[in-house]
């Protein structure tokens, strides 16, 4: 299958140049204009997808070579472009910055090759005038293979600024798309682990996202960028589909009940009957939401979905207990230290998260949701479903992992490997339970985590996409526990 959908890459020479409010800005720009814009973001993270996704009303995606594979990155692109005028993918770190000791692998520079897609460089001029020409012609030889079709030039001081940056540019052969002048009205607050997500600052985020539109609608060429991304080169490969991957993928093996694991009596009584499919299994799975779980892959619910699941989406802050019924939960990531005292608060909730623990039901937690599962919070009370505490750290541990999982769980079996990633500044005491959720390959040689009853809890994060026989597992997991 070949598709042509038009799109760019929005590339910066390092992070603080400027891609978010470019790339933010212009699907902005291009959305007013009455366009369906598709939004992606390379590699793993999570905050830039949300601010993406108010710009264009549309799903924010992660297109991570690293995480999913470079086989995954155009089909996943496909996936999220169906239906949409033109796509803006914005970049991770420096354009060719990636997986450290891994070469270009998951570095913008891979991605914008694996689509075939034009960059435009972003580039902080605040504090240079002739030599912005020396480093533009750096970027575009350094790899014949990327194509930086024209330069965005950020944090501009004056017109004469903005004269001595062009008569130099026009040295390089690269054209300027784009002027930006200092904007303090664009900044987005940050905090310990980055940008502070949407969801906790929605009107706030509004009004960023519409100064962001401004200033690109005002100070770019939009006729020029989006001539740009209809000379994208076609792509030959079919859009990623939850449903066929699934269908075209071996079976799990059939769950075997955990040592220790108790009948769901407690889980029925708190919240009625469980929900029946035809064949009488209960098959809905709750999914922390709200502000302080952030942190998903728009691709996790679609293969839940896609394997049979009611994917039901609740609020840990406000929700007392679990959607009716619920015979699996997902807890991803988020922020729950900048709400423990508020998650705690919640007793009637943390209650029922135990209980259904204790039942055997399929309970799966990525970073934050381990958190919320420990003992406790800095020295708050949580669910008690781990015997574990957490506590913040001044040590940020950031880093892809490649791990393979040690202990059969709900998720996979023992043996299976997948990539993931780690980003916070939390500790869990201890590191790991009796059996252990992952053994860490690379870059150190580890376990970590938690696999109890129906449990599995890590601070690993991870893109089902590369591995989705795990949605259809823990599903497999909700109709049999």
């Amino acid at each position: 299958m070949t598709s042509a959908v038009p799109r760019l890459v929005v590339a910066a020479p390092s992070s603080g140049s400027g891609k978010t409010t470019v790339a933010t800005g212009l699907m902005a720009a291009l959305a007013g204009r009455g366009l369906a814009v598709s939004p992606h973001k390379v590699g793993p993270d999570y905050i830039d997808p949300g601010y993406h996704a108010l710009a264009t009303g549309r799903v924010g995606r992660n297109l991570d070579a690293y995480l999913c594979g470079p086989e995954l990155v155009g089909p996943l692109f496909l996936h999220g472009a169906r239906g949409c005028d033109i796509a803006v993918v914005e970049g991770v770190m420096g354009l060719y910055d990636g997986a450290a000791g891994e070469g270009e692998l998951a570095s913008t520079a891979q991605v914008a090759k694996l689509l075939r897609a034009p960059v435009v460089l972003v580039v902080d001029a605040s504090s240079q005038s002739r030599s912005v020409a020396a480093l533009v012609h750096g970027f575009v030889s350094w790899d014949p293979e990327v194509r930086v079709g024209g330069v965005i030039l950020n944090k501009v001081g004056s017109d004469r600024h903005e004269a001595l940056l062009r008569e130099a540019l026009d040295s390089v052969g690269v054209p300027v798309l784009g002027v930006l002048r200092r904007a303090p009205q664009v900044d987005v607050p940050s905090r310990h682990l980055g940008l502070v997500p949407v969801a906790e600052r929605r009107g706030a985020a509004v009004d960023a996202v519409a100064a962001m539109a401004a200033q690109v609608f005002d100070g770019c060429d939009l006729e020029a960028l989006a001539g740009l991304a209809r000379s994208a080169g076609a792509l030959e490969c079919a859009p990623w589909d939850a449903g066929e991957v699934l269908r075209s993928s071996p079976p799990p093996p059939l769950p075997v009940p955990t040592p220790g694991a108790v009948a769901p009596g407690p889980l029925s009584a708190l919240n009625g009957p469980r929900p029946r499919t035809p064949d009488g299994l209960g098959r809905r799975v709750a999914v922390a939401g709200g502000a302080a779980f952030t942190f998903s892959y728009a691709e996790h619910a679609e293969l839940l979905a896609a394997a049979g699941a009611e994917v039901v989406v609740f609020d840990p802050l406000r929700d007392e207990e679990l959607p009716e019924g619920t015979a699996g939960l997902v807890v991803g990531g988020g922020f729950p230290e900048v709400y423990a005292s508020e998650l705690s608060a919640n007793e009637p909730l943390r209650k029922a998260v135990a209980e259904l623990a204790l039942s055997g039901a399929p309970v799966a937690a990525e970073c934050a949701g381990l958190l919320y599962l420990c003992r406790e919070l800095d020295g708050l009370p949580m669910c008690g479903v781990l015997d574990a505490t957490a506590r913040m750290s001044e040590r940020l541990t950031l880093g892809y992992r490649d791990a393979v999982a040690v202990s059969d769980s709900a998720l996979a079996t023992a043996g299976t490997r997948m990539r993931g990633h780690e980003f916070h500044r939390t500790v869990v005491e201890p590191g790991a339970g009796a059996a252990p959720a992952w053994g860490m390959r690379a870059p150190e040689r580890r376990v970590e985590g938690f696999v109890e009853r129906g449990v599995h809890a890590s601070y690993l994060h991870t893109h089902w996409a590369s591995e989705p026989g795990v949605a259809r597992r823990f599903v497999e997991r909700c109709r049999t526990s």
